[in-house]
């Protein structure tokens, strides 16, 4: 015979199998602290923020839209004034962040536009 039988050789400890084990845990834990935690964090400060809106709050859509609370008709929903008599029904989730916390007045944007009528008056 030109070839020798192979053997199988003896089964290892189970040292073998944790330390072939071990990076896969410690990718995993990585991933857990650098990604999933930050996102879980970051996703229910968000719902808080949605569930403190109120009227008079200047906020900014998904769309980049800025504009002021009219009113929070249904859980779903929200009026935004986005001009002088122009208002929009946005959906709560496309609100991605709140710039000025209102004060229950929903006349932020009328005050700008009047601030800005008199400098184009000297003009």
């Amino acid at each position: 015979m030109l070839i020798s039988p192979a053997y199988a050789q003896a089964a290892g400890g189970g040292q073998d199998m944790l330390m072939s084990l071990a990076p896969l845990v410690l990718i995993f834990v990585v991933f857990y602290f650098l990604l999933i935690r930050p996102q879980q964090k970051r996703m229910k400060d968000h719902k808080a923020m949605l569930a403190a809106l109120r009227r008079g709050d200047k906020v900014v859509t998904g769309g980049g839209i800025i504009g002021t609370v009219a009113r929070v008709p249904n859980d779903d929903e929200v009026v935004v004034d986005i001009a002088d008599g122009v208002r929009v029904r946005v959906l709560r989730g496309t609100i991605t962040s709140i710039l000025t916390k209102g004060t229950g007045e929903a006349k932020g944007s009328g005050d700008e536009a009047e601030a800005e009528k008199p400098a184009k008056a000297g003009k």
